[in-house]
């Protein structure tokens, strides 16, 4: 995952970030039923906010291409195998 919080970016940071779990997904690099990386993670090495990680996940989630599980985290629905993933 090479993407950065640039704010010199005229793209919003969660749709960035969106974009680039979009593509681990639908690329197979994340599998079904699999975690994504934790909010912790992506802000610690990527230099989102939380806000922006959980906007990101939310925006996913509409797609149908990830679930939560309260108090576990976000994970890639079967449903990315329709989209090209897996």
């Amino acid at each position: 995952m090479a993407v950065t919080n640039d704010p010199e970016e005229p793209i919003p940071a969660y749709r960035r970030l969106a974009a680039m779990l979009r593509e681990e997904i639908v690329h197979g690099r994340i599998e079904p039923d699999r975690p994504l990386p934790s909010e912790e993670r992506l802000t610690r090495e990527h230099g989102f906010a939380p806000e922006d990680v959980r906007r990101a996940v939310e925006v996913l989630g509409g797609e149908g291409l990830v679930y939560t599980v309260e108090g576990r985290g976000a994970y890639v629905s079967t449903r990315a195998e329709e989209t090209g993933g897996g």
